[in-house]
This record gives structure tokens, sequence and C-alpha cells, in this order.
């Protein structure tokens, strides 16, 4: 078992996951775009780590490629233009290699996280959840780092 700092949870995954042999399919970038009135409605920063450690317990992101930013939409307009209305909109870009089956199970676990994340805003303000999974070609996407030779196992 792995303890993450900073979570008030445990996090189990497995633990022989060789992130040498699945450098093709590590690059997990979830990016959410939301309207400036989402800010004072729920906490921005805990959302993006509630995503992180729902990524994470999909089994099928693995840890060194998870990254999850959050940026404001300083110009919307939505539906009727009213001021009221807010959105979240998430899109997870992920390397090739996983097959639709290990995606579809993905997307569903990481869009529930959001969902119940939100839920009590959504019971009483207008709000839109979206989410996109996206494949990035990786012969068009070229990357290097050091995160794995610092993480803590």
């Amino acid at each position: 078992m792995i303890v993450y700092q900073g979570l008030t949870q445990q996090i189990h995954f497995a633990t022989h996951v060789n992130y040498t042999s699945q450098r093709e399919e590590t690059l997990a970038h979830l990016i959410i775009d939301y309207s400036p009135n989402v800010e004072h409605w729920l906490d921005m920063p805990a959302l993006c780590d509630a995503l992180r450690v729902a990524m994470i317990e999909t089994g099928a992101l693995p840890l060194p490629g998870i990254r999850v930013r959050a940026h404001r939409a300083d110009h919307v307009s939505i539906a009727d233009g009213a001021d009221h209305h807010g959105f979240i909109d998430m899109s997870l870009r992920l390397r090739g290699g996983r097959d639709i089956d290990t995606k579809r199970a993905a997307t569903n676990h990481i869009f529930e996280a959001a969902r119940r994340f939100v839920e009590p805003v959504m019971a009483t303000r207008s709000l839109a959840l979206s989410f996109e999974m996206r494949d990035i070609d990786p012969d068009l996407s070229p990357k290097t780092g050091t995160i794995r030779d610092h993480l803590e196992t």
C-alpha cells in the first residue's frame, strides 16, 4: 500500500506497475476549464486533488504521468447570457495504448468522482459538467521528464 502525502484517505493501487515499460502510456493530463463564478461555489484546488486521486484509482493511468490543472475562463457567455450559469469542462489527454474498455471504465470513474464533488452545487445552482477523454498520438507528442525518478514508493 502507498499513502500519498496530503490525502485524507489511503489509495490502493497495483504496486507492481513497471513505469519504465509503460512510458508509452504514461501521459494522462486532465485539463479543467471553468467559468469564473465556479470559484465562489466550490474549492477548485480540492476538486483538482479529488480528480487526481480518482485518476490513480482507475489503475489505468500510471502515477508519473498524472497531471491535473484548472484554468478559469475569464470571458464566457453561457446559454441565455445570464451570469448565474456556470460550467466545468474537463478534458483528459492520454498517450495512446489503452483499449476502449479501459478508457470507458476510467472515463466513468473520473466523471463520477467529479459529479459527486459538484453535486451539492448542482442541487442549487445552474452548472454544466462535462468530460472528454482523447488519445494523443505518441509519434507526434514527444515527452521527457524526471518525475518517475523522484517518486517515493
